[in-house]
């Protein structure tokens, strides 16, 4: 057996309390409800989380780096059952080698107009992950949160060329941002892992546009 540990206990504990930001505060009523599987492993350099790319030419979020996840069908039990249930389709994961830990505040896409529950993990029988949905998923990364804490790695994604910013990272041969950087970059501050970073640190400032990121400057 490989309980979830002490840190990912106060993590969860710390997490029902996360701040959310106005933007991603769900509305009073609609949006489509869908959830992520915010998966923590325990990799040869510490925890590490599960990534998915999404696949080029989707009618949303198209190339994006993700956690796996979607739509809630009428067919799931629970958010935590739609998590597993795509993170399997997704990624070829085992789902009875999850723990689920927790779950995190509602969070909301305003772009496709998704209301998210991301749900915590912890990855007790770590197994095989690969793209198995091949129309929706390129590729598939287990990323050690050392590399999403360094300051090096990380960068600013400015949002439709307004006075909006968003914490982005980059690791893996992806550039991790939008609400996957916005999580990860509150379970960072959550965890203790955070590290300082500065503004003249940053040598890559990106523009989020319909088509994707372009570099500024």
């Amino acid at each position: 057996m490989n309980p979830p540990p002490q840190w990912l206990a106060a993590l969860a504990d710390a997490a029902t309390t996360m701040t959310v930001p106005p933007p991603m505060r769900p509305p009073k009523d609609g949006g489509r409800e869908s959830a992520v599987l915010v998966l923590f492993g325990e990799g040869a350099r510490g925890p590490d989380l599960l990534l998915i790319q999404r696949g080029d030419g989707l009618r949303r979020h198209s190339g994006q780096p993700a956690f796996p996840g979607g739509r809630i069908e009428p067919s799931d039990a629970s958010p935590e059952a739609a998590a597993l249930r795509e993170a399997e389709e997704e990624t070829g994961l085992v789902p009875a080698g999850v723990d689920v830990v927790g779950r995190l505040p509602e969070l909301y896409l305003s772009f496709s107009d998704f209301r998210v529950a991301p749900v915590l993990g912890w990855w007790r029988e770590p197994s095989e992950v690969r793209p198995t949905d091949l129309g929706e998923v390129a590729a598939v990364a287990r990323v050690p949160v050392a590399d999403l804490a360094a300051p090096a790695n990380r960068v600013m994604v400015r949002y439709g060329g307004g006075p909006g910013w968003g914490p982005g990272f980059r690791v893996e041969g992806m550039l991790v941002w939008g609400f996957t950087g916005a999580v990860i970059d509150g379970l960072l501050a959550l965890g203790g892992w955070e590290l300082p970073w500065h503004d003249e640190d940053l040598t890559d400032v990106f523009e989020a546009t319909p088509h994707g990121l372009r570099p500024v400057g």
